[in-house]
């Protein structure tokens, strides 16, 4: 993007719908001094971090692609199975992109200071964004630039959780919840006319790992979110990217111990508590949309995954609700529901 366009883009920031400090942060200092510190550390648990691994898996169906790594670290989450023909990570840290066993070349570049990328046109068949979208403080330049270096139907995956650094979070992000904060990575899309329709995926409510050091205070895993396009492109018999599918390893431990779901649909156990789930008629209202008759939830108020909700909510600002272990059994994934006393959803247990 020239610095003509650049000048436009800020021109028409008014137009967008944020308010003129949603980008300020806490701490405004250098961020090249910031992430000068080496953080050899993983932002996420494993459960998350599989989960991570197995979206850019899914969605990288190019052969051998060229991959850009926005705003890299230690670790770029590409999996084993892809073999990419060279990974770029773009970061601030010399140590991690160093130790950064995936990537085939290394640039130190500070989106926030220049959102212009150094690359040419048409460069990447994929750029990948780990949990860092939180700290851009000139999204629109930087989605813009990332559609101008991805080649037609390339794609731009932006993956994000609820843990931050606060001080260098915008303050669009930290006061937004997790659904909102979806609704923010669309915006930065939509804005970006070079690509097409945004979509999602969710990952949210999974067991937590059991060697992890919040695990015995029943929180659930880290939450994961995917937002991700294409580039627009003129061939249309190029076939659409596949539905993210994942298969998570409590669905085969389920199976392993004979707690799969059988013909009939019983047999399912609260990962949290072991104690049966009981089968559960999905409400028919306008309110919602599950395409699914019935669930599975676990009402065991020892629960440690509903007792320590209250808290876990509490700290969220969401004062007077818990949680409950749902299990979809179409598609095989747990997920929390939420309640605001212990005989909610009660009325509509069928077993």
């Amino acid at each position: 993007m020239t610095t003509e366009g650049l000048a436009r883009d800020d021109a028409l920031s008014s137009r967008r719908p944020f308010p003129a400090d949603a980008f300020e942060r806490l701490d405004e200092s250098d961020d090249s001094e910031f992430y000068r510190k080496d953080r050899f550390v993983q932002h996420l648990d494993s459960t998350a971090l599989s989960t991570v691994e197995a979206v850019i898996g899914q969605l990288i169906t190019e052969p051998e692609p060229v991959i850009l790594d926005l705003m890299a670290g230690w670790d770029s989450h590409i999996p084993e199975k892809l073999k990419p023909s060279a990974v770029v990570g773009l970061g601030l840290n010399r140590n991690e992109l160093s130790n950064n066993r995936s990537l085939t070349e290394i640039l130190f570049h500070d989106l926030n200071k220049d959102p212009v990328l150094p690359f040419p046109d048409d460069t990447f068949d994929v750029v990948i964004n780990t949990v860092s979208v939180d700290y851009l403080t000139r999204p629109f330049e930087v989605f813009g630039e990332v559609a101008r270096v991805l080649k037609p139907h390339g794609l731009f995956l932006v993956i994000f959780s609820n843990r931050m650094f606060p001080a260098k979070a915008v303050k669009l992000w930290r006061e937004a919840t997790e659904q909102e904060r979806i609704a923010i990575v669309k915006e930065f899309f939509k804005h970006t006319p070079m690509f097409e329709k945004p979509q999602v995926f969710v990952s949210e409510g999974r067991p937590r790992p059991a060697e992890d050091k919040y695990a015995h205070l029943g929180i659930p895993s880290d939450p994961v979110y995917a937002v991700y396009a294409e580039r627009r492109g003129n061939d249309s018999t190029r076939p659409k990217r596949p539905e993210v599918r994942i298969v998570f390893d409590e669905d085969t431990r389920l199976e392993q111990e004979g707690n799969a779901p059988d013909k009939g649909g019983h047999g399912i156990h609260c990962p949290h508590c072991g104690q049966k789930m009981k089968k559960w008629a999905v409400p028919v209202n306008p309110f919602t949309n599950w395409d699914m008759e019935f669930m599975f939830i676990c009402f065991n108020d020892s629960c440690s995954y509903y007792v320590k909700g209250w808290e876990v909510m509490r700290k969220q600002g969401n004062s007077g609700t818990s949680y409950r272990a749902m299990y979809d059994p179409v598609r095989k994934t747990f997920m929390p529901v939420p309640v605001p006393h212990s005989f909610a959803l009660r009325e509509s247990i069928v077993e």
